[in-house]
């Protein structure tokens, strides 16, 4: 019977450098999240998978596992598309959790709003890129563009 979702998610440690707290607090939440509940449908697969995030040569390479862990097919994006949605993703986090730790609530909404927007259009646009590849709904992919951005951190 078809299960089309994630059931487990890995991210290649190898690629991420550091994380600062807030970062790791996103990375968490996000994967919390995600296997709370998501919707991903690689094309002619079966679910639940167990997926691994990394990258390789500037390319997003998702690895599709069966249930065991079995590797049923490698997906791969070009990442130039995502080059500036992540950099501005990253500038306005920057922004928000300066904000908060200073405990300055003034702009804090618009902040906010401007993360969120950046985030939902990126989310669209990865969900753009996967079309015919992996059918995914929205929230998870903004989980999965958190996770994509985790593994830019230099």
């Amino acid at each position: 019977m078809a299960d089309p979702r994630i059931l487990d998610i890995e991210l290649d440690e190898r690629t991420i450098i550091r994380r600062n707290e807030d970062i790791e607090r996103e990375r968490k939440v996000a994967i919390f999240d995600l296997l709370e509940e998501n919707f991903f449908k690689p094309e002619g697969l079966d679910g639940p998978f167990r997926i691994r995030l990394r990258i390789e040569d500037n390319r997003l390479a998702i690895d599709i596992k069966d249930e065991s862990g079995e590797l049923l097919e490698t997906v791969r994006l070009g990442l130039a598309r995502f080059k500036r949605p992540i950099r501005d993703y990253f500038a306005v986090c920057e922004s928000y959790f300066a904000a908060v730790r200073a405990g300055s609530h003034m702009g804090l909404e618009t902040i906010d709003m401007a993360r969120r927007g950046i985030h939902n259009d990126a989310s669209e646009l990865l969900r753009e890129c996967l079309d015919g590849k992996v059918e995914l709904d929205f929230d998870t992919a903004r989980r999965l563009f958190t996770l994509i951005c985790v593994l830019h951190i230099k």
